[in-house]
Order: structure tokens, then sequence, then C-alpha cells
């Protein structure tokens, strides 16, 4: 499943920005991580159990956001 990002340029948006904007989408779509996951084919436990708590702990953060933001409406 190809994905295709593509960010285009703003008025008055800086090259930096542009580019900034590009690699969180990239991130966002997990381009990245689905290219490593169809190229690497072991990943050490070690590795699994970081991945496994950065997520948890996104999803956590997530989570809270929209608590705090339900509780401000």
């Amino acid at each position: 499943m190809p994905i295709n990002v593509s960010v285009r340029v703003r008025r008055g948006e800086t090259t930096e920005k542009l580019i900034r904007r590009f690699i969180r989408k990239c991130k966002k779509d997990r381009v990245v991580e689905e290219y490593r996951a169809k190229t690497d084919y072991h990943i050490k436990p070690s590795v699994k159990r970081k991945l496994k708590s950065e997520k948890a702990r996104r999803e956590r953060r997530k989570l809270e956001r929209r608590r705090a933001a339900k509780m401000f409406r």
C-alpha cells in the first residue's frame, strides 16, 4: 500500500516550515515505520517493549487532551 505524502508551499511560508510540516505529515502517516516493518525481519525484544511503552504513552496523552478539552466546553 503506497503512501504519497505531499505538501505545497503556503503563502508566506518559509522552506524550513515547509520541511517541518512534511516531516510531521510523514510521522503522522507512519511512512518510515511502515517501511521499516516491511524491510526489517527481526526486532529485538527490548526495542519491542520500548515501542509499546511509547505508543501507550502517546495514547494516554491523547486521551488526557480529549478529557481536558471536554471539561472546558
